[in-house]
């Protein structure tokens, strides 16, 4: 059975290597392969002879297999809106975000009918198929794996495949201006997040299209395509939306009565008595001490270390405080810092690494408190 498995990846990695090698050899004699033609231009079909056939409608596909496609200039008022961006990009020095802005104001919309964005202008400066290059594998993904970017020794070409609709040397100046210009996006993380602040600081909250609108701050996608989402960016800076925050309170309130609840019950089980104080919100266990409890949303740092803030009026009240530290996203506990009070006043924060003086009071369980309330009956004693 092994072998077969063996056999049949052998069999299914060769057949991948043989459509690739396909693919790219059509994509070097000139032909089209699948995608969206973009904004002012159109799919074409032709015959196996290159005869041209007929233009090729949205979401049309060819019906004979020894068809082809290459893309030919579209409608003329597309073609003026793809050489007004260049023009305005290169000739009167507006932004990417400026352009986008005037094409919303204008009403022109996208090849895919929506507004216009800062990436969407990006897409078409840098695009050489508007100069009728064809360019293919930039990007490739591998089973389940996320896209990633392919060097460009690995990308499959035809340059003059095309009739091009966007002088050579306008569109070399565009790349020129660009490289220039968006030089600066190569920031380290630090950089880019400390952006970001400033953007929270002015607007005092966040979203996609409040970064997009920016002028000094990168796009969300780069944050996007950084940290893995906004979400997880929103924590590395210490903000939470606001749904968000309602999301993830809930949550940690939810976290809390769960373990009040097992604490009560494991003490009882052990022979002890415990209540809870719901005025004080503390637990009140054999008459003898007291504890509160309280759960601690996770933050990373600016340079990604995590650390949780100590926020609560519980740690006044009670004789031993129970810290429980959530993971990032607020999903799994991390542990419990089970320690008496006199360690905990005066802290504003703790960190994965406290000292040993603090650390020695992390427990993986609630096990230390229902030890300590335990009681043994005379009989066991005797």
């Amino acid at each position: 059975m092994a072998i077969k498995r063996s056999m049949a990846a052998e069999h299914s990695r060769m057949l991948s290597q043989k459509t690739f090698i396909g693919q790219a050899r059509l994509i070097r004699l000139g032909f089209r392969q699948g995608g969206k033609p973009g904004l002012g231009l159109r799919r074409q079909l032709v015959d196996q002879s290159g005869r041209p056939k007929f233009i090729l409608c949205p979401h049309e596909q060819k019906s004979l297999h020894t068809d082809r496609m290459i893309l030919v200039p579209g409608p003329p008022e597309e073609i003026a809106t793809v050489r007004w961006i260049f023009g305005q990009f290169v000739k009167t020095h507006k932004t990417e975000l400026e352009i986008a802005r005037l094409l919303n104001e204008r009403g022109v919309v996208t090849d895919l009918g929506r507004p216009w964005k800062r990436e969407t202008v990006r897409g078409v400066l840098t695009n050489e198929k508007y100069i009728g290059n064809n360019v293919w594998n930039r990007r490739s993904r591998k089973l389940k794996a996320k896209a990633t970017n392919n060097p460009p020794e690995h990308w499959a070409r035809a340059d003059g495949a095309f009739e091009p609709i966007i002088d050579r040397r306008l569109f070399e100046r565009a790349q020129l201006i660009h490289q220039t210009l968006y030089s600066r996006i190569r920031l380290s993380n630090e950089e880019i997040l400390l952006a970001l602040k400033k953007v929270l600081a002015r607007r005092g909250y966040l979203s996609a299209s409040i970064i997009d609108d920016a002028p000094d701050c990168p796009a969300a996608s780069l944050y996007f395509h950084r940290f893995g989402s906004l979400l997880k960016t929103y924590e590395l800076i210490g903000y939470r939306s606001p749904r968000q925050f309602i999301a993830s309170k809930r949550r940690l309130a939810t976290v809390r009565i769960q373990a009040i609840e097992g604490l009560l019950g494991a003490i009882g089980s052990a022979g002890g008595q415990a209540a809870y104080d719901k005025e004080n919100e503390i637990l009140r266990i054999n008459d003898e001490f007291t504890v509160a409890i309280e759960v601690l949303h996770c933050t990373a740092s600016d340079y990604g270390y995590p650390f949780w803030s100590l926020k609560t009026r519980r740690q006044s009240v009670a004789d031993i405080f129970i810290l429980v530290r959530m993971r990032p996203g607020d999903l799994v506990i991390r542990d419990y810092l089970i320690a008496p009070m006199s360690k905990i006043v005066g802290k504003s924060e703790l960190r994965a690494n406290n000292g040993a003086q603090l650390d020695t009071y992390l427990f993986p369980t609630l096990t230390p408190i229902t030890r300590l309330a335990a009681r043994a009956s005379v009989e066991t004693i005797l």
